[in-house]
């Protein structure tokens, strides 16, 4: 399996013409990585069946997770003027070591957010992508926004780390948007103790700081969208992004500054973000080119994080053309090779297999694989993520405690 690339270390400017899918610098499973934080956090509490899995981290009474969507290592790293707060805080990153985290693979919300709640990586709690294929009916699944519906239940068995952290007598709470009080992405990923549903940033911090009181042992976890949102549509160095990530910061400072005694504050992020131009080398259509298309039954996951779901007897034809064509862009993957260089974890629940697509692509340059006639939303933004690059797999873990 490769190790991980280090934050420190240079990205390679000579790769070779077709990237070895070993040769991935895969998500930090185990160790450093968004599976690893809450187990980390419930270990700390006493919460039984947990270890501290992220080993710079040291434990606190109360414990209070604010993900910003989309705002990855990287864009705070590229932003001082406009986060100051939370560039102040990069060196508290991980425990005091100046470090990031990684997202886990794919780079992308519904991945992320179910590996932050459940503690598993992607190939164990069951979401793989953005969109990927249930093998029990043969349709694209959308993970994120539940559609065609299915029973969460059978689609992501493991408890959250709130319901054991709940169970254990930890006060355990969400506060995030109303929108999300019911999704099943909320019931699979997040729920345990009680959500709480608040309109505004300032309402939502004024009350996770209030959550985060209400315990002598408290797991806290709220949640802001909009940088994310502005960020797909007019790109993550727009004036609009620019406003969200000023707004996001402020509100940053104001949860600190209201933590009780014995608490801690972590705030990290779901992946970072990279603009894709608008042209035909950054934006391969395939609706509009018949050799990627050829032998296609499905194309799921998203634009730098392909999962390809081959018509019967056309899996080794398409693994060939799709590595042809774009192995010197992509990492280029058949499914057990993806699985065997450990992108979705260590471990592979036999549920989730043939989720996985039967030739995995994920980009390793400034590009996307877009689909104009399929996805005409999703070929339409600006700002992408999902894959295995620094820039979108690399987020923070900054730090603040009373």
């Amino acid at each position: 399996m490769a190790q991980p690339q280090s934050p420190t270390a240079p990205w390679p400017d000579d790769e070779p013409a077709a990237l070895a899918p070993g040769a991935a610098p895969v998500p930090e499973y185990g160790v450093g990585s968004l599976a690893d934080l809450l187990p980390t956090l419930a270990a700390g509490q006493g919460v039984p069946g947990f270890t501290p899995a992220i080993p710079e981290l040291a434990p606190a009474d109360r414990n209070c997770v604010f993900l910003i969507d989309g705002l990855g290592w990287q864009q705070i790293k590229d932003h001082p003027d406009e986060a100051p707060y939370l560039t102040s805080l990069l060196a508290t990153s991980r425990g005091g070591t100046g470090r990031p985290i990684t997202a886990g693979f794919p780079a992308t919300t519904a991945t992320s957010l179910a590996s932050v709640g459940t503690g598993l990586p992607p190939g164990a709690h069951g979401l793989p992508g953005y969109t990927a294929r249930n093998p029990a009916t043969g349709e694209l699944m959308n993970q994120l926004r539940w559609r065609p519906y299915t029973d969460p239940a059978a689609w992501q068995p493991y408890p959250t780390v709130f319901q054991l952290a709940d169970a254990a007598g930890v006060h355990t709470a969400q506060v995030s948007s109303p929108d999300f009080a019911q999704t099943p992405l909320t019931k699979i990923a997040l729920s345990g103790g009680t959500f709480h549903g608040r309109l505004t940033g300032e309402e939502r911090v004024d009350l996770a700081a209030a959550q985060l009181a209400a315990g002598d042992r408290s797991l806290i976890y709220t949640y802001y969208s909009e940088v994310d949102g502005k960020g797909h549509r007019f790109g993550v160095d727009s004036d609009a992004w620019r406003g969200q990530v000023m707004n996001v910061d402020r509100l940053v400072q104001r949860l600190a500054e209201q933590l009780p005694p014995r608490a801690a504050l972590y705030v990290t992020a779901d992946h970072g973000m990279i603009d894709i131009p608008f042209d035909e080398e950054s934006r391969i259509d395939v609706d509009e080119d018949w050799e990627l298309s050829a032998g296609v039954a499905l194309l799921g996951g998203e634009g730098r994080a392909r999962h390809v779901y081959a018509v019967p007897g056309a899996r080794a034809d398409v693994l060939a053309v799709w590595r042809e064509v774009l192995g010197d862009r992509f990492w280029v993957a058949s499914r057990d090779e993806a699985i065997e260089a450990g992108w979705f974890g260590p471990r592979i629940d036999e549920r989730v297999y043939r989720r996985i697509g039967d030739v995995v692509a994920a980009a390793c340059d400034d590009v996307a694989i877009t689909a104009s006639v399929q996805e005409p939303n999703e070929s339409a933004m600006v700002g992408m993520h999902g894959s295995m690059t620094p820039v979108e797999q690399f987020v923070p873990l900054l730090e603040v405690r009373s």
